[in-house]
C-alpha cells in the first residue's frame, strides 16, 4: 500500500535545528517518515549540516544546490535510486553518506568528482556493480565505504588516492577471498627492513638484536589472541550487524 508520509512544515524544520559539536547549525530531520523532499527547508539553506537519514525518500531534487554552506549531508537508509547532478555544486561538503539506498553505478552522477573537499564518502549497501574511476579526482578523500555492493574490482585510481586511509569493501563478490580481504582495508603502510651480516654489527647493536630475538622466541609460547579486524567507525552501516541478504538491512 502507498505511504503518504509525514508533512514537514517550516515550523517543524526550525524546531529541528541543533547546534553541532563544532558550533555549526544542524538540521536534523532523520527518522521522521518523510517520503518526499520537504520544499520548506529551502528557506533554511544556510545550515551547515543536513540529516535526512532513515526516511523513505526516493529522490533528492536539484534544488539541493541551494545549500551552499553544507559541510555534512546524511542521506543513509532511504529509497534513493539516483543522486542529482546538482550535488556536485556543494563545494564545501566534506562528509556524504548515501549508504543503505538503491543506488546503481549508472545513476551516480559524474559530478561527484567535483566535490574537491570531500573527505568521507559512504556508498555502502547499494547496488553498485563498479566504482567510477572519476572518484579518483577526490584528492582530499580519507575514507570511503563500498561494502555490501556487487563489486568485482576497485579501480587503482581510487585505491591510490593520496590521502586515503580507510577503504571498507567487505562483502562484495570479488573473484577470490584473498582479494576481498585485501580490499577490506587495502590502504596499508609498510616499513622497510634492512638485513646486514652479523659481523658488521657493533657489540651493542648485536646485544640489542639478541635481546629482541629472545623476546620473539618467548612470544612463540604465548597463545595468539584473535586478530583484530579493521574498524571503520564512520563507514559502518546504520544497523548493528551484517546480514547475508542485503534487503534485510533496509529500514522499512
Amino acid at each position: 500500500k502507498g505511504q503518504k508520509g509525514k508533512k514537514i512544515t517550516l515550523k517543524i524544520a526550525k524546531n529541528s535545528i541543533r547546534i553541532s559539536f563544532d558550533g555549526g547549525r544542524r538540521l536534523d530531520l532523520s527518522h521522521m517518515g518523510i517520503t518526499s523532499f520537504p520544499q520548506c527547508i529551502l528557506k533554511l539553506d544556510d545550515v551547515d549540516e543536513l540529516d535526512l537519514s532513515r526516511n523513505m525518500l526516493k529522490k533528492i531534487p536539484s534544488s539541493i544546490q541551494k545549500f551552499q554552506n553544507l559541510r555534512w549531508l546524511d542521506l543513509h537508509s532511504n529509497q534513493l535510486e539516483e543522486l542529482p547532478k546538482a550535488i556536485g555544486t556543494l563545494q564545501n561538503l566534506f562528509y556524504l553518506n548515501v549508504c543503505n539506498n538503491k543506488l546503481t553505478t549508472k545513476n551516480l552522477p559524474q559530478e561527484l568528482n567535483l566535490l574537491k573537499n570531500l573527505r568521507i564518502l559512504n556508498l555502502g549497501l547499494n547496488c553498485l556493480d563498479s566504482v567510477p574511476t572519476t572518484l579518483g579526482a577526490l584528492k582530499e578523500l580519507r575514507e570511503i565505504g563500498l561494502f555490501d555492493n556487487n563489486l568485482t574490482i576497485i579501480p587503482n585510481s581510487v585505491k591510490r588516492l593520496p590521502k586515503l586511509k580507510k577503504l571498507n569493501a567487505e562483502r562484495n563478490p570479488f573473484p577470490d577471498s584473498t582479494q576481498q580481504e585485501e580490499h577490506a582495508d587495502s590502504i596499508k603502510r609498510t616499513e622497510k627492513l634492512y638485513l646486514v651480516p652479523e659481523k658488521n654489527l657493533c657489540s651493542s647493536c648485536l646485544e640489542m638484536c639478541q635481546d629482541e630475538t629472545d623476546k620473539l622466541d618467548g612470544l612463540k609460547n604465548v597463545a595468539p589472541s584473535p586478530s583484530k579486524k579493521p574498524s571503520f567507525p564512520l563507514l559502518l552501516t546504520p544497523n548493528s550487524s551484517a546480514k547475508d541478504n542485503q534487503e534485510e538491512w533496509r529500514l522499512r
